[in-house]
């Protein structure tokens, strides 16, 4: 028999294990000898960030919570190996599989291969070249010291090779975070906005925003709250954010007619209005990948991409930080001139199956 550990402790996380662990319990009545023992780091602590998304995707109890909460980067990163290196010691695992690029991916990763445990990687490879980004150190970090890497791109394996890893390490398996969503479709549900804000079909559009370059600085923040607000030509637009962070905004009266701040959504209810909403404007990577399964134009307000097969082939655009770059994209948009795009190869929601069978093997 053979113990896994999957590591999860931030949102982006839960939605890329799910689909794992489903597969992992599968593959056992079939007669495997894999096992698998949940880690929830705490990276992420609160309920609207954690427990909901367990919950609707049916993720069951963690075996393990380090409960690191809030901290610095140097804090978090620190308290999550201290924890996980004391769960090793006490009963070590066959494999570390960490998903995605959080600080947690990262540190369990060190703290695993410190004690000559293996590290798989489920989204290994992917590179925006921004070093101002904290996932990408994480991303570089855990991809120097992983043993087994299952990426979702061919970029991603090109990433790799030049980095110097070996064809018998990469594994392309597709994106686990789409074996989700099809999964979910039919599970979908409008949140209480779609009622109170009297929202139809490719009548309004979805904002995220949560990167420093954006929302950082007040006044960048609002001049790209008013391109939003200009652009979208009187349509509802629907941001869905901390309260803490509306009453400020409200405090900075960024308040237009069709701008509405609710609160944060669950899985089921974003992604129900991402698949009905005209468009999607975002600083976001993982919302692009979602976007282009579900054919649904997407603007993304950063320089740079971690995914580039979302613009090559899916319906992402990046338009930049640049406030004055969104008027011409959404004029595009509005006047029915956005790209189709395409599917990425193997973004079928197969991946996690793949990965599992990869695991019967190595393993």
């Amino acid at each position: 028999m053979k113990r896994i550990d999957i590591i999860a402790g931030a949102r982006p996380n839960f939605m890329k294990i799910a689909p794992i662990i489903e597969a992992l319990k599968e593959a056992e009545l079939r007669g495997s000898q894999l096992r698998y023992r949940l880690i929830h780091t705490g990276q992420h602590y609160d309920r609207a960030m954690s427990g909901s998304f367990f919950e609707e995707l049916g993720i069951p109890d963690p075996d393990i919570n380090l409960e690191v909460g809030s901290g610095t980067q140097a804090e978090q990163t620190a308290g999550i190996m201290v924890g996980y290196e004391k769960v090793l010691l006490k009963e070590r695992s066959d494999l570390c599989l960490v998903v995605g690029d959080v600080t947690s991916t990262m540190a369990c990763s060190i703290a695993a291969r410190k004690l000559g445990v293996p590290v798989g990687h489920v989204e290994g490879g992917i590179r925006s070249g921004d070093w101002t980004m904290p996932e990408e150190i994480n991303r570089v970090v855990t991809d120097s010291i992983t043993n087994w890497f299952f990426t979702t791109s061919e970029t991603a394996n090109d990433n790799l090779r030049r980095a110097g890893v070996t064809e018998d390490q990469i594994f392309f398996v597709g994106n686990t975070m789409i074996d989700t969503l099809l999964k979910n479709m039919p599970r979908l549900r409008p949140p209480d906005c779609w009622a109170s804000l009297k929202l139809q079909p490719q009548q309004f559009f979805v904002v995220t925003l949560h990167r420093p370059a954006n929302v950082d600085g007040e006044r960048k923040l609002l001049d790209l709250l008013r391109a939003i607000s200009d652009g979208t030509k009187g349509l509802p637009v629907v941001f869905p954010v901390h309260p803490r962070t509306a009453k400020n905004l409200r405090d900075l009266d960024s308040r237009t007619p069709q701008l509405q701040y609710v609160d944060p959504l669950g899985y089921l209810e974003f992604n129900y209005l991402v698949k009905h909403t005209k468009g999607v404007i975002t600083d976001s990577g993982g919302i692009t990948e979602e976007t282009t399964v579900l054919g649904v134009p997407c603007l993304t307000l950063r320089d740079n991409t971690e995914r580039p097969e979302t613009i090559t082939i899916g319906t992402n655009e990046l338009i930049g930080t640049d406030p004055s770059k969104l008027a011409p994209a959404l004029s595009r948009l509005m006047d029915g001139k956005w790209k189709k795009g395409q599917i990425p190869t193997l973004w079928d929601g197969k991946a996690a199956e793949r990965i599992v069978e990869r695991l019967e093997r190595l393993l």
